[in-house]
């Protein structure tokens, strides 16, 4: 069975609202670059919910001709919506029903794992169904004080999870990636 990797950004007081507006730490650095590409040629496909795909789409076409550009743009892209009907970022399949269903069924195809960036409500819809699979979390060296509701916080009330820390990656510029495997609940076989 294909495994789901979420790869999120946030900040030390739990935002994860709008990356591409927080101050900056000088970049990944080669570590997290390489760290990155190898999750994305590590996958065979990306899913994403209406919001996160809106952003890829308006910045990674234009990454054409760089390794992470050409892998997320050659990559079979899922994005859970209601309302898009008309895709414009290539490779893109609009999931427009039952999203537990269908990404059960498609971590049941054969292939890589399945990336999925950010933590809004589709993560939580995977993580409380026991879709998700492994949770990297970039923490960022900062404290917005912005995150005003759930849609701007990693934090939701009603889910619950267990994690096993597989792994930690500091970076130079302060980010320190923590990697977290989803523990099965209690009586799960």
């Amino acid at each position: 069975m294909r495994k789901i990797v979420n790869s999120t950004y946030v900040t030390l007081d739990g935002v994860i609202q709008n990356p591409q507006n927080w101050p900056s730490t000088g970049g990944f650095g080669e570590k997290g670059n390489d760290i990155q590409l190898r999750l994305l040629e590590n996958s065979d496909a990306v899913l994403m919910g209406r919001h996160t795909y809106d952003s890829f789409a308006a910045v990674w076409p234009g990454l054409a001709g760089m390794p992470m550009g050409d892998r997320m743009n050659a990559l079979p892209k899922y994005v859970v919506s209601t309302t898009l009907t008309d895709p414009t970022w290539n490779n893109t399949t609009v999931i427009d029903r039952d999203p537990v269903d269908a990404i059960a069924e498609l971590k049941q195809k054969p292939g890589g794992h399945i990336v999925q960036y950010g933590f809004g409500q589709l993560a939580h819809e995977l993580m409380a169904n026991g879709l998700l699979d492994e949770l990297r979390l970039w923490v960022h060296p900062f404290m917005l004080g912005t995150g005003t509701g759930s849609s701007d916080l990693l934090f939701r009330s009603g889910t619950t999870a267990m994690f096993d820390l597989v792994d930690t990656a500091p970076l130079d510029s302060g980010i320190v990636l923590l990697t977290y495997r989803t523990r099965p609940a209690e009586g799960a076989v």
